[in-house]
């Protein structure tokens, strides 16, 4: 009878017990932070364009797919309903027809300039975090309010957890924030990318769609009705690689009930703004959303993840471990 040798039986055994995801690893680098895990890559901003996950850093260990735009979870300005001569573009095809003005700037991820990232690091995650102040008020009000966003890494998926918490300086009626979400789409006659998925169009849109610019009140604009709410709220597009489709980039807003608006329209690129709140608020109230960001092979794994933490107001990480808020 056959016997084994004992380095066969160590092999045998070793094979069989699960290897232990590696430990995130951040890297200060010159104008930000590296962050690396089993699956991902990905870079925030300290300096430049900044807030969320740095454009074209974010890459798929599995496929080799990068995100195709400017950033990941990009933030903007607070605004409010309602044109004003305050600088606003009233450009068809850039903002459309959807009366909206400034409530307190600047544009965090042009203007800013300058973030001071902290670590928090726990087992087999880490969570960066970014604040900053607005300093640019309009007319009547003051400056003051506060931005603070959370992106988690963890070992052994394909996705990052994000949230922000903003605190209001002033009443006012109807505020709303903007942020990129997951992020723009660059291209040139949908060459970088196979097609678009919105959950609540429910199907996916091929990148054809986007040969011609057309505002964001044309086509695929998502207003809320609070009383008929979709199930979810999935934004996503399919990368291509070698020429064919290849993995999905999904940002998924885990309350659909804070999604005010949401844009996916032909501006050069396809942009994906989404706005958010749109609620009356009081000085010092504070206010957020929280989401998923990440590579996924098709929309059922989308939505089994997005049912996971469906609900979800915040993420950090407490006593080492993620926790979700």
């Amino acid at each position: 009878m056959p016997t084994l040798s004992v380095r066969s039986v160590v092999c045998a055994l070793l094979s069989a017990v699960p290897v232990a995801a590696a430990e995130p690893v951040v890297r200060e680098v010159k104008d930000g932070l590296e962050i690396e895990t089993d699956q991902l890559a990905a870079k925030v901003n300290a300096r430049g364009y900044v807030s969320g996950v740095a454009g074209g850093s974010f890459l798929d260990r599995k496929t080799g797919a990068r995100d195709l735009g400017f950033g990941l979870h990009i933030m903007d300005f607070l605004m409010a309903p309602g044109w004003r001569d305050d600088g606003y573009s009233r450009d068809q095809k850039v903002h459309g027809d959807l009366p909206k003005h400034y409530v307190e700037g600047p544009q965090i991820c042009t203007q800013a300039k300058e973030l001071k990232p902290e670590v928090v690091k726990g087992k087999d995650c880490v969570a960066i975090r970014l604040r900053f102040t607005f300093t640019k008020p309009a007319v009547g009000l003051k400056a003051g309010s506060t931005w603070e966003q959370t992106l988690v890494f963890q070992s052994g998926v394909r996705y990052f957890l994000s949230c922000e918490r903003i605190t209001s300086a002033n009443d006012v009626d109807d505020l709303f924030y903007r942020i990129d979400m997951p992020g723009h789409v660059k291209h040139k006659g949908g060459d970088t990318f196979d097609s678009i998925y919105l959950s609540y169009v429910g199907k996916s849109i091929p990148a054809a769609e986007f040969k011609d610019d057309f505002g964001p009140d044309e086509r695929f604009l998502y207003r809320r009705d609070d009383r008929n709410l979709p199930d979810r709220m999935i934004r996503a597009y399919r990368v291509k690689k070698e020429g064919k489709p290849g993995p999905w980039l999904a940002g998924m807003t885990l309350d659909p009930a804070e999604t005010s608006e949401a844009w996916c329209h032909q501006r050069g690129y396809v942009c994906l703004i989404e706005e958010l709140h749109k609620r009356k608020v009081k000085a010092g109230e504070t206010f957020g959303a929280a989401y998923v960001v990440g590579w996924f092979d098709d929309i059922p794994e989308m939505e089994k993840v997005y049912d996971k933490y469906k609900g979800a107001k915040g993420f950090g990480i407490e006593d080492g471990k993620v926790v979700v808020r």
